[in-house]
């Protein structure tokens, strides 16, 4: 089937008892036994299992072409449930250019537990290869790379990690399965924050993990995400699920409009660069092609000029929303400097844009009035 036809299928299940289209949300906390003390189907506290997670759960598996998905009450718990299923002593890589929460929780929670982990720019195999131990366990990839979109060879780099028992991970909440099906191009885990693209709306918190196989890590980590309780709502669950009914059509039109917006803003004499796998100059464009159906929604801008510069610029956009986060239907523009903090490694001018689903035009038109009013001399003298 085609991805928009199984997406609606993985989350359309009718209710066997009702005949209801819409799955009913199960809340309970707890179920009861029969009078021979038997559970009538296997659930028995909602911690380690819920219908309407279950749901939830094999619909991702579906739609990443894995065996077992897991959905989690945060993209950061998903990824920590992940590493917490490592030992202390492994070692694991992650790219200099990732969401600055990974290498964080490498940092300050599982490196004095006892992990070690290497930075290192994924997007260059022979630094890859010169970076892995005898103890590597683990390579984190994220591709789009978060926040200047770098690309890095899923299935180059799943090929070294297996060369040395390692597993590789990647990040696909932001190129989305719509893009992307990392799994398919050898990669052992998906990650996810369910909390953008998938459920879509900015109205929910979530991760998932993905897993090409049904193994031993496999239960290892199911077993961790059981005992820390770190899991969703069965409401959350179930907003999540409606997301992704209308994920395909929702990044393929942001997507398009990323395009025309990246092409508005390449070359623009206020602007420095542009980070955007859609250009048609963009020097991994072979690998792109090979890896990924499409170019994703997300681009980061670097504006002539600083920290200063930026913040003007984003001061008068009047469409465009200054938040954090991403993957929702509105249009968000960020100062990523100032959302990662003092240990930032961003660059000062990058401003990463989620593109929504506004008219293009509309938004185009916003970031040009914001970027003349920046390189115009009078009206900042106004």
């Amino acid at each position: 089937m085609h991805f928009d036809t199984l997406a609606l299928r993985a989350t359309h299940q009718p209710d066997t008892t009702t005949g209801a289209v819409v799955p009913p949300i199960h809340l309970s906390t707890t179920y009861a036994r029969n009078e021979a003390n038997e559970l009538p189907a296997n659930y028995i506290y909602t911690r380690t299992n819920n219908p309407t997670r279950e749901a939830l759960e094999k619909a991702l598996a579906v739609l990443e072409g894995g065996a077992i998905g897991m959905a989690f009450g945060s993209g950061q718990a998903a990824t920590m449930t992940l590493l917490q299923a490592l030992r202390p002593g492994d070692h694991v890589l992650v790219s200099t250019d990732a969401y600055f929460g990974t290498p964080a929780l490498l940092e300050q929670v599982f490196h004095p537990w006892g992990l070690t982990y290497t930075r290192v720019d994924l997007s260059d195999l022979s630094a890859v290869q010169a970076s892995i131990h005898e103890n590597t366990r683990l390579i984190w990839c994220e591709t789009p790379s978060n926040p200047r979109l770098t690309i890095q060879d899923l299935a180059a780099i799943s090929e070294m990690a297996h060369a040395v028992g390692a597993l590789c991970v990647c990040d696909n909440t932001w190129a989305t399965p719509v893009i992307q099906r990392p799994l398919s191009i050898g990669c052992d885990v998906v990650m996810h924050s369910t909390t953008k693209y998938l459920s879509g709306h900015s109205d929910v918190l979530g991760g998932a993990l993905i897993f090409k196989e049904d193994n031993d890590f496999t239960q290892r980590v199911r077993q961790i995400q059981g005992l820390s309780g770190a899991v969703p709502s069965p409401f959350d669950c179930w907003l999540v699920s409606r997301g992704i009914k209308t994920l395909s059509v929702r990044v393929r039109a942001q997507s398009a409009t990323a395009q025309r917006i990246a092409e508005f803003l390449d070359g623009h004499p206020a602007v420095e660069i542009v980070h955007y796998p859609g250009l048609s100059h963009h020097p991994d464009r072979a690998l792109i092609d090979r890896q990924m159906s499409g170019t994703g929604a997300m681009l980061s801008v670097r504006v002539k000029g600083g920290a200063a510069e930026a913040l003007q610029f984003i001061g008068k956009l009047k469409l465009l929303i200054r938040a954090t986060s991403l993957g929702g239907v509105e249009s968000l523009i960020e100062h990523r400097a100032s959302a990662e903090g003092p240990n930032s490694t961003s660059p000062v001018n990058l401003l990463r844009i989620s593109v929504g689903l506004e008219h293009p035009d509309d938004l185009i038109d916003d970031l040009r009035q914001a970027l003349d009013w920046i390189i115009n001399p009078a009206n900042k003298a106004a």
